[in-house]
Formats: structure tokens, C-alpha cells, sequence
């Protein structure tokens, strides 16, 4: 470990789907974070490690903070996102180059009452048409606070990520790295294969199921070379279990093939992977039920 660095937590916050995850892995450089075109595909902390020579940063992907409270899921993803800001040393805001919502004012309005100065980032500048339109989009959002740092990327390009991460490191207070330097998460093996595996459900299927799904990895087990992985899908409908599954099992067939491809690159070993679907009743809004599946 280094004593003469700088260190420090850097909580990414925004509304749903506003690219905080893709951000997060162009940052680190290798995706650890899910993504999606759906909102609210971030329900964990997730801690994303960049070991530079001379500073540490711990980026901390949250999930979309929403205005409205449905159901204990949402609450919980709210509750999630809120408790990192206070303790982080920098706070980057994530908005769209393209709107901004009342849902980001809602975000603005908390940080100006915790006295919190975030670095502004304007993300998804690829999808400006007018590229003339950005100095006035900048300057219509300085207004709106008195922001530590104004500055427009796009991290699915991965566009101008190099001088967001520049201006956090100078952010960052002096001490020693906190993870060794190799480490790149928090999460371990077990984790980032069950979002693989959500990812890949998200993908294959519409609408709000995507809402009412969860993977619990059972268990990972290798015997000759060979990873053998049982993994279940939860749902929390029992006429949700056949949209998951498929006609003939084609859904559930294509949402393993692609994850286990994903899950062979990630972990450099052979997989073999068993999916199941099992229902438990409405458990995004069952504060137990959440706890049992890992949201806790």
C-alpha cells in the first residue's frame, strides 16, 4: 500500500438512465457495471477501483434516484443513492446533453440543501445534432448552481473521460490508497454472474418485466476444468415464468447462451450454466423478500 497518495470516494448520482454505469466503465476501463436501454437496470452499490501511480479513486455507481416511491424496491434504490452522497469526497451529477428533467432539478434542489458542489456532467454529448448548441447548454446549466466543475462527455464514446478523471483526482484528499491495487471491485465472482445473467434478461425481454426479475446465483462449483453454475430467476407472477422461459424455452435458452459467453471472458474458465425460473409473490414489494435476495 502507498502512504504518500491521494484517495477518495467519488459517488456518481443521477436520475434513471442517464448513463451513470456506462460512465463508470469507461472510467475503470472494463465493464463491471450492467447496462441497458432501460432505466433503473442499477439496483447495487457498486464500487468501481482506479489505482493510478500517484492517487486512488473509488468510484461509487448508484441507482437512479426517482421521484416517485411505487413500491420497497424503489425505496430501497432511493435510500441507496441518497446514503453515499453525504460521505463522498466528490460528487459527479450525471444529466443528459439532450433534457433536463424535473427529476434532475428534485436531484439539483438536494445537493444545493446538503451543501454539496458536484462536478456537473453533461453526458450523451454525441446525441447533440448542433454541436454549437453546447457552450449555450453550458452556460444555461452554470447558471443553475454554482457547480465545482461544468464538464461535457460521452462515456459510450468514451469521449472526454480522460479530463473528467484529471479534474477528480485534483478533488481528491491526500492519504493512502484503501484496496490493494490490483483490485478492481467490490463485488465478488458470484455477484457480477448474476447481473450478467439480469442483463442479458433485461435484453431479451419487454416492458415491466424487466422490474419484477432478479438472479440468485445457488451455486458455482468446478470439477475438471469445467465451472458448473446453478442460477435462478425470480419473478413474482406465476404468468411471468412463461415469458421468461419461452416458447419451447427459446427466452431462457437465449438469455444463456449470451450470458454464459459473457461469464467465459469474465472469468477465463470453461461454464457450464443451468437457469432456472421460480416465482416468489411480489417481492419488490416485500422488505423481507428483498432482504432474502440480496437488496439489503
Amino acid at each position: 500500500m502507498k502512504t504518500e497518495s491521494q484517495c477518495g470516494y467519488v459517488a456518481i448520482i443521477g436520475r434513471p438512465n442517464v448513463g451513470k454505469s456506462t460512465l463508470l466503465n469507461a472510467l475503470i476501463g472494463q465493464k463491471i457495471s450492467i447496462i441497458s436501454d432501460k432505466p433503473q437496470t442499477t439496483r447495487h452499490q457498486i464500487l468501481g477501483i482506479k489505482t493510478k501511480e500517484d492517487a486512488q479513486i473509488v468510484y461509487i455507481d448508484t441507482p437512479g434516484m426517482h421521484q416517485t416511491e411505487k413500491s420497497a424496491m424503489n425505496r430501497y434504490m432511493n435510500r441507496l443513492a441518497n446514503s453515499v452522497v453525504i460521505d463522498a469526497d466528490v460528487v459527479l451529477f450525471v444529466v443528459e446533453a439532450t433534457r433536463w428533467t424535473e427529476e434532475d432539478e428534485i436531484i439539483l434542489t438536494k445537493l444545493i440543501n446538503d451543501k454539496i458542489s458536484p462536478i456537473l456532467v453533461i453526458n450523451k454529448i454525441d446525441k447533440l445534432t448542433d454541436k454549437g448548441k453546447l457552450l449555450p447548454l453550458i452556460q444555461k446549466f452554470s447558471a443553475k448552481h454554482s457547480f465545482a466543475h461544468i464538464i461535457p462527455i460521452s462515456a459510450r464514446l468514451e469521449s472526454n473521460v480522460e479530463e473528467l478523471e484529471n479534474t477528480i483526482v485534483k478533488m481528491l484528499p491526500e492519504g493512502p490508497h484503501l484496496f490493494p491495487d490490483e483490485q478492481i471491485t467490490d463485488k465478488n465472482e458470484r455477484f457480477l454472474v448474476a447481473e450478467i445473467i439480469r442483463e442479458k434478461l433485461i435484453r431479451a425481454t419487454s416492458q415491466e418485466l424487466p422490474y419484477a426479475t432478479t438472479v440468485v446465483v445457488e451455486s458455482m462449483k468446478e470439477e475438471d476444468n469445467l465451472l458448473e453454475i446453478s442460477a435462478v430467476i425470480w419473478v413474482e407472477r406465476e404468468g411471468q415464468k412463461p415469458i421468461v422461459i419461452g416458447k419451447n424455452g427459446d427466452v431462457l435458452k437465449k438469455v444463456g447462451t449470451a450470458a454464459r459467453k459473457e461469464i467465459v471472458t469474465l472469468l477465463g474458465r470453461k461454464v457450464f450454466l443451468r437457469l432456472w425460473v421460480k416465482v416468489k409473490n411480489d417481492w419488490t414489494n416485500d422488505e423481507r423478500a428483498l432482504g432474502s435476495l440480496g437488496y439489503d
